[in-house]
């Protein structure tokens, strides 16, 4: 099995190898941006597939730009590394890609002007972050979601993810898989790690980004393939009592995949089984993750592309 494997500071080492300094900027004041990117097994074909890539990476430069990250390797040269990563981790099996631009410098004071900047990249095997099988079971969390003019709440900034562990703990110790967020104004945000989507009268209905969340690859991806399945998508605010009158709820990310949530704060959504919207909506999208259906411009082969390279 090759040696696990990480971009850092410009070539590939050992994972154990990629570290940096405790005065790190970004580990010191959460000054950096990240993606999460999945590659998908298929065993019948013998690939991994790498799900959205091109967007990942430019929603990455996107998110680097309001931190004021400069990344000086193009789009096209950050999906190159990724597929060599991929490539030269060898798994076989469903991986997790982290992404990451940050303040490398190591200096002392809060500011993103000034500071130099540098990418990292990981892959770890990753399995089900959630049970998209049996489905969840949600609360609403006590802990607000941030705001956009307090911290960009459409990118992945890594401080900001305090404020989604905090509703992660807090909804795990209470008995519960996942929380839900309320924006300043009382509405339904996201997951600590999710978009949500809300099933009523057939239609699915998503917060607009203006409700704190993140504009989701993963989400985008499945108001897609809904509509492709004929099921109407809105996008409107959702209040909390919302939820408990939803006929089906679900969640989406890249860890997430699409994930039924079968209660919110202990009430049953809708009869507490995975609804038929959802079953359908989630089987379109591991098909079409895993190569199995269309959209094949979605995906990057990872071992075709070795093979055709040798």
């Amino acid at each position: 099995m090759p040696t696990p494997t990480a971009f850092f500071r410009g070539q590939y080492v050992p994972l154990e190898e990629a570290v940096v300094p405790v005065t790190t900027h970004a580990f010191n004041y959460g000054t950096a941006v990240f993606e999460g990117v999945r590659g998908n097994w298929n065993a019948e074909q013998g690939e991994l597939y790498i799900f959205r890539l091109a967007d990942h990476i430019a929603r990455l430069r996107q998110n680097a730009k309001i931190l004021r990250i400069a990344i000086a390797q193009s789009d096209a040269e950050l999906v190159r590394v990724v597929t060599e990563l991929a490539q030269r981790n060898g798994y076989r099996e469903d991986v997790y890609v982290r992404p990451m631009a940050y303040k490398a410098q190591s200096v002392i004071g809060p500011r993103l002007h000034n500071v130099s900047d540098d990418v990292l990249f990981y892959l770890i095997p990753l399995g089900a972050y959630l049970d998209s099988a049996a489905g969840i079971s949600c609360m609403v969390s006590s802990w607000r979601r941030v705001d956009d003019n307090m911290i960009p709440a459409r990118a992945k900034v890594s401080g900001l993810y305090v404020n989604n562990s905090l509703a992660k703990t807090e909804a795990e110790q209470s008995g519960f898989n996942e929380a839900i967020l309320l924006n300043a104004d009382g509405h339904v945000s996201e997951g600590s790690g999710e978009n949500i989507v809300m099933v009523r009268r057939g239609a699915l209905i998503t917060p607009p980004p203006q409700d704190n969340i993140l504009e989701g690859i993963t989400l985008e991806t499945v108001c897609q393939l809904a509509a492709e399945l004929g099921y109407p998508v809105q996008q409107r605010s959702i209040d909390r009592t919302e939820l408990y009158i939803a006929d089906e709820l679900f969640m989406t990310g890249t860890a997430a995949h699409v994930t039924p949530v079968t209660s919110v704060d202990r009430v049953p959504v809708g009869d507490g089984a995975i609804g038929p919207i959802t079953a359908a909506i989630q089987r379109h999208y591991f098909e079409t993750i895993t190569g199995r259906s269309g959209h094949r411009e979605w995906l990057t082969p990872v071992y075709a592309q070795a093979a055709v390279r040798a």
